[in-house]
Parts: C-alpha cells; sequence; structure tokens
C-alpha cells in the first residue's frame, strides 16, 4: 500500500510538471494542445474511478499498463461514443505523456513502449472540403470592416488563406517573426516537429496586416506577443481555435445566402484545404503545393487533395521536367477524485 502511495504522489507530481511546466514551455504546443492532453488524462481518470474502481491514493503504474489503456480505448468508443479517429487521437496525447514520464522515471519507461504497440482503430478518413474560389469572396465580404475586430478577423481570414497554414501555426505567430517590409514580405512559421518554413505574403495580405499591426500591436513589429491574441486574456495569449470556429460559423450563416458553396459548418481547415485546392486549380506543381502545405512526404499532399490516378501521374510527369527546379530540400494531498489528484478539473 505505501508504495502504491508514493507512485500515486509520483505520478501526480509528472502529470501536473509535463502539463503546467514542459507542455507550457515548448513554443509549439498551443493552448488547444494542453487542453487536448488535459481532457485526454481526465477521461483516464474517469475510466480508472467508473470502471476500474481505481481510488487516487491506488493510483500506480499499473493503471497505466497496455492491458489497461486497451480497456480505455474499447470504454471511450463502447461508453462515450467516441469516433476510431477520436480514440486515436486520445491514444497519441495518452503516449505522449507516457514518453515523458518514462524519460524521467526509468522503472515506468516500459509503459511507453507497451502503450506504443498498441495499434491505432480502424476509421474511415472523412474527406474535407474545400471552398470555391466564388465561396472565399462571398466570405471576405462579410467582415464589417468599419469595426476594429471586424479588420480583424478580415486580417485573419486572409492571413489563413493566403499562407493555408495549419490553424496552430497560424495562432502560434508572434509579430516578431513577420517580414513584411522586405523586398519578399514573408512570415516564419513553425510547424510540426519544429520543421520551419517561409511563406511568402501576397501584397493584400501585407496591406491588411500593417494595417492591423498600426492598429492593435502600436506599430511593434519587434512585439514577442501573439500576432492575433485573445480578447479576454490579452496579448500574451493567443486566440482559441474554439474562438476562430466560431468566428468562422457565424459569417458563413451569412456568406451562405450570397453563395450556397459556403457550408454551414464552416471551420478552420477548410480554408486551408481550399487555398490548396486553388493553388492546383490554378497549375501549381504538387510538389510546391505539399512544401507550402508543410507536408512531410508527396503521398500527404496526393491523399489530402484527393488527386485521381490520372492527376498523380500529370503531377509526377511534371516532376520529370522539372528537375532542375530549385526546391529548397529543408522546407521538406487527499483527493475526492483521481483527476482532481493529477491537477485537472473534474
Amino acid at each position: 500500500m505505501k508504495k502504491k502511495n508514493s507512485e500515486a504522489v509520483l505520478i501526480a507530481r509528472h502529470i501536473y510538471n509535463w502539463l503546467n511546466e514542459y507542455v507550457s514551455s515548448t513554443c509549439l504546443k498551443s493552448e488547444h494542445t494542453k487542453r487536448t492532453y488535459e481532457v485526454t488524462l481526465s477521461l483516464y481518470a474517469i475510466f480508472l474511478e467508473n470502471e476500474k474502481g481505481i481510488t487516487p491514493e491506488k493510483v500506480s503504474a499499473e493503471c497505466f499498463s497496455r492491458i489497461f489503456v486497451e480497456e480505455w480505448m474499447d470504454w471511450l468508443k463502447r461508453v462515450r461514443g467516441n469516433s476510431s479517429e477520436t480514440c486515436n487521437n486520445r491514444l497519441a496525447s495518452l503516449r505522449a505523456f507516457l514518453k515523458y514520464l518514462g524519460s524521467r522515471e526509468t522503472s515506468m519507461r516500459y509503459l511507453s513502449v507497451e502503450t506504443g504497440n498498441i495499434p491505432r482503430m480502424k476509421s474511415t478518413r472523412k474527406k474535407v472540403h474545400g471552398l470555391t474560389k466564388e465561396a472565399m469572396q462571398a466570405l471576405f465580404a462579410i467582415p464589417d470592416t468599419a469595426t476594429a475586430y471586424g479588420r480583424r478577423n478580415l486580417t485573419l481570414l486572409a492571413f489563413l488563406y493566403g499562407t493555408a497554414a495549419r490553424i496552430s501555426e497560424v495562432l502560434s505567430v508572434r509579430v516578431n517573426q513577420l517580414r513584411l517590409s522586405s523586398d519578399k514580405p514573408h512570415v516564419t512559421i513553425i510547424g510540426k516537429g519544429n520543421k520551419i518554413r517561409t511563406l511568402y505574403l501576397q501584397p493584400r495580405i501585407v496591406t491588411y496586416l500593417k494595417r492591423y499591426i498600426k492598429e492593435f500591436h502600436h506599430n511593434n513589429y519587434e512585439s514577442e506577443h501573439f500576432l492575433f491574441f485573445s480578447r479576454n486574456k490579452g496579448m500574451d495569449t493567443s486566440m482559441t481555435q474554439e474562438a476562430v470556429n466560431k468566428m468562422l460559423k457565424k459569417y458563413a450563416y451569412k456568406a451562405h445566402a450570397q453563395c450556397k458553396d459556403v457550408p454551414y459548418n464552416l471551420h478552420c481547415h477548410n480554408i486551408r484545404h481550399a487555398k490548396a485546392s486553388h493553388w492546383l486549380e490554378d497549375g501549381m506543381n504538387i510538389v510546391q503545393i505539399s512544401l507550402l502545405l508543410g507536408h512531410a512526404n508527396l503521398n500527404t499532399t496526393m491523399i489530402y487533395l484527393d488527386i485521381t490516378t490520372e492527376q498523380e501521374s500529370k503531377a509526377l510527369a511534371t516532376l520529370e521536367n522539372e528537375k532542375d527546379a530549385k526546391i529548397d530540400k529543408k522546407w521538406k494531498g487527499k483527493y475526492e477524485s483521481i483527476a482532481s489528484s493529477w491537477g485537472l478539473k473534474d
């Protein structure tokens, strides 16, 4: 019992440090990512209590063994009604913690190895539908530029579409990552796996950004504040993905009246997908698109854009004719619940 008590305290301490020090101090981990981790651990705590009868003081390394985690995955799908894709995402979040735990406690390293061997649930990949160019024009016409936040939202929309960056990448951009006065205005994006890529900005986006930075950042281009910051919490906290998606859905309802191609359930990823599709329509090579999107390999882009075999053959044929094209390779105590003992909200 004493050993389990000490393990419970040790695990709780590592969960707290992982969420509040390690994850929070990693620049690539957005607030959205942290919340995802918190929700995953909260769900795991609920599972341990409700399904396994584990109390806070009895939490041990065994509670994170493969058999427990596999039962948790089944519980997520059967009891919580989560999709296979959601279950896989939850598993990835739990693995992230166990990897951290193993790096701090060698005696628990086996947990990361065990869970790393759990197969992902089979799932049907949802096809993301992009927007037509007409739909994007209708969407751009909605923000009320007579108001400060209408101008901000238009700038955000233009930045999302113009760069085709992931929403997590856009919201993690700080003002000093922009170079708007250079010969080729650009933004430095830090993507998945710490990969850095440079995205060049079109004149219209530069105009929007300059006006926005003057109004919201007092022309301080050296600022380390988030470019798009929280309206309530201030410049040191980025906008949330939830806030952006809420804004998009609000605009989508209005834009749909002008263009039926605008879906009511519009979200950030539709805009990224739309830009990639428009690049393809405009004749941009699939390799260039892949680099701009920050995809690790070409196959991902092929699937992402739902490219047919015929289109793929044409793209690869184009590659053969562009061998001389210079593509930069680097683009390529006592607690009432387990959750509360881990510093999480019940």
